[in-house]
C-alpha cells in the first residue's frame, strides 16, 4: 500500500495517512525496512504492508516510496 507519514512522535512510533481511508495506520520504529525512524519525516511518501494486531491494523515493512 501507499501512504504519507502524517505524524511522528519522539517515542518511536507514528501514523500513516492512506488516501481514501478515514483512519490513519499506526507504525512502530521496529516495523521499518531499509530506513531508520530518524530518516523519515512528516510528509514523506511511504510504501508498506498491513498486518492485523489485537489493537487493529498496523503498517509493517514501512519504507520510502
Amino acid at each position: 500500500m501507499n501512504g504519507t507519514i502524517k505524524k511522528k512522535t519522539d517515542r518511536g512510533f507514528g501514523f500513516i495517512a492512506v488516501a481514501g481511508q478515514t483512519k490513519d495506520l499506526f507504525f512502530h520504529s521496529k516495523s521499518l525496512a531499509g530506513v531508520t525512524f530518524d530518516e523519515l519525516a512528516e510528509g514523506d511518501n511511504v510504501i508498506f504492508d498491513v498486518e492485523e494486531s489485537p489493537k487493529g491494523p498496523n503498517a509493517v515493512n514501512v519504507q520510502r516510496a
